[in-house]
């Protein structure tokens, strides 16, 4: 059988521009690599291929005549996704269509009673390697769709959804695909090269905001130690990359198996490592033996879910009063060489207008190296969605492509959506401003550094200020919101 996975060219650049950072999917890799040998398999990272879609999947498609094509779709990529099976249903009509990731996790019944249902063969909710894997052996004649769990397939032109898998034995999960069976190349983290791995799936907190929990519910699994460096040592050895981010849901759930994680790599000796991870605030500040070994072992980059400053608003998301020890964990990680990306979330039901401008104060004066900021989004099936929606807080329901953090998809019992959307991003403007390095970051001397300051910056506000002069802040703010309509658009489809 010839399998091609693709997944989507949508980006959401909360953090940095759309074209600084392009990674490579994980997900798709690990599916790939966990189908049978006898199968051809292709990887299609679409985020690589943004101006030519069409052109570039016609051409791809036409060559390698793939049997089966998966697809994977977070809930707000899901609308490019229908667009993409319409193309491909054009460029090769009798190919079998199977659609994974999140939303079809979330939402298969919604999906299934929809128009989109015509479109597609198959849908693999949850983990996919197993699953994935053995649709293409019954495919192949070698299974039964009816007898595998989390597939959802058609009879009589109906889906039938099978029940939900057991979650996998990651010690049984072969290596993702890196090798020249990914057709896309080019993954960046500006201008160094990117890989992402996985060490370990999912997370025990109880954010009501997060989908985690209906993919892998609330658990917490580790890879073997020695597949984690085989798979980093290809990285490095073979990729030639050494800047790496780590997916994990939440990789300090287990401060004493992450030692044992940076006992091995630290063994390794690889030279000029730059880990990336997502952390919570309160494993980091508790722990600081545990964020000593991670620098040791090349952990160059901390995300850091700050959310938001206000104790009352926290509990709104499930989550416990971390602004006490934020500022512990962000000057720990700083003590051990470590950049502290710090998360906020805006747009909580008791928001107004001064939470929004004292949570961007709060942010630029906590020494954060860099900001992820989002607002928030009622994601399909979590307790938030529908604590909010019984309040009537939910002003978008249905138009999932804007649930990105990007848009407001959400009013508050004191701000209407437009007044979210716009205080948002006019605070953010005003108060964070341009770009300014922490004390932390001056002190790394990074060369690029000194050229930001005194030339590039100071060269970008002087247009920027022009132009806020020429049409003001209005102004600026209809272009900002006519770019993100524009982002994920894709003509060609």
């Amino acid at each position: 059988m010839k399998v091609v996975l693709i997944s989507m060219p949508d980006i959401a650049p909360i953090m940095l521009h759309e074209k600084a950072i392009h990674m490579p999917n994980h997900g798709m890799a690990c599916v790939g690599g966990h189908i049978d040998e006898r199968h051809d398999v292709s990887l299609i990272d679409l985020v690589r291929k943004r101006p030519s879609i069409k052109k570039y999947l016609t051409r791809t498609l036409t060559r390698i005549q793939p049997d089966i094509i998966g697809l994977s779709a977070m809930t707000w990529q899901y609308n490019t996704c229908v667009r993409l099976i319409r193309l491909i249903r054009t460029i090769l009509p009798d190919v079998k269509i199977a659609l994974g990731g999140y939303h079809a996790t979330l939402v298969p019944e919604e999906i299934a009673a929809s128009a989109d249902a015509a479109l597609i063969d198959f849908m693999v909710r949850g983990e996919g390697e197993i699953p994935f894997r053995r649709l293409v052996n019954a495919l192949d004649g070698r299974d039964n769709f009816a007898d595998i769990p989390s597939l959802s397939f058609k009879q009589e032109d109906a889906f039938v959804h099978n029940k939900r898998a057991a979650l996998c034995d990651l010690s049984s999960l072969g290596l993702p695909i890196r090798d020249q069976r990914r057709l896309t190349w080019g993954y960046h983290f500006i201008f160094n090269k990117i890989e992402v791995m996985e060490t370990s799936r999912g997370c025990t907190r109880d954010c009501n905001f997060c989908s985690m929990r209906h993919m892998y519910g609330r658990s917490y699994r580790t890879y073997p130690i020695e597949r984690v460096i085989e798979d980093l040592d290809y990285i490095c050895r073979v990729k030639k990359t050494r800047t790496i981010f780590l997916v994990d849901d939440n990789l300090v759930l287990n401060p004493k198996w992450v030692d044992e994680i940076c006992e091995a790599i630290i063994k390794k000796k690889y030279k000029d490592l730059n880990l990336i991870v997502q952390s919570d605030c309160i494993s980091v500040a508790k722990n600081e033996d545990m964020v000593r070994k991670m620098s040791r072992a090349g952990f160059r980059g901390m995300f850091l879910g700050i959310e938001n400053v206000s104790a009352d608003h926290l509990d709104a998301l499930g989550k416990a009063d971390v602004v006490k020890v934020s500022k512990q964990a962000i000057d720990l990680c700083h003590k051990n060489d470590i950049m502290v990306i710090g998360g906020a979330i805006f747009g909580l039901p008791d928001d107004d207008e001064e939470a929004i401008r004292k949570n961007y104060y709060f942010l630029k004066n906590s020494d954060i190296d860099a900001l992820y900021c989002q607002i928030l989004t009622p994601y399909p099936m979590t307790t938030l969605r529908q604590d909010l929606l019984s309040e009537g807080l939910v002003a978008n329901p249905a138009e999932y492509w804007k649930y990105n953090g990007l848009w407001a998809n959400v009013r508050t019992r004191h701000l209407s959506t437009e007044q979210l959307q716009y205080f948002f991003w006019y605070y953010r403007q005003t108060i964070i401003g341009w770009w300014t390095p922490s004390v932390y970051i001056e002190n790394q001397g990074f060369r690029l550094m000194s050229v930001w300051q005194h030339l590039l910056k100071p060269l970008m506000r002087f247009f920027f200020e022009r132009k806020v002069r020429r049409i003001g802040w209005e102004g600026l703010y209809k272009n900002e919101l006519a770019h993100l309509q524009r982002m994920n658009e894709f003509d060609d489809l």
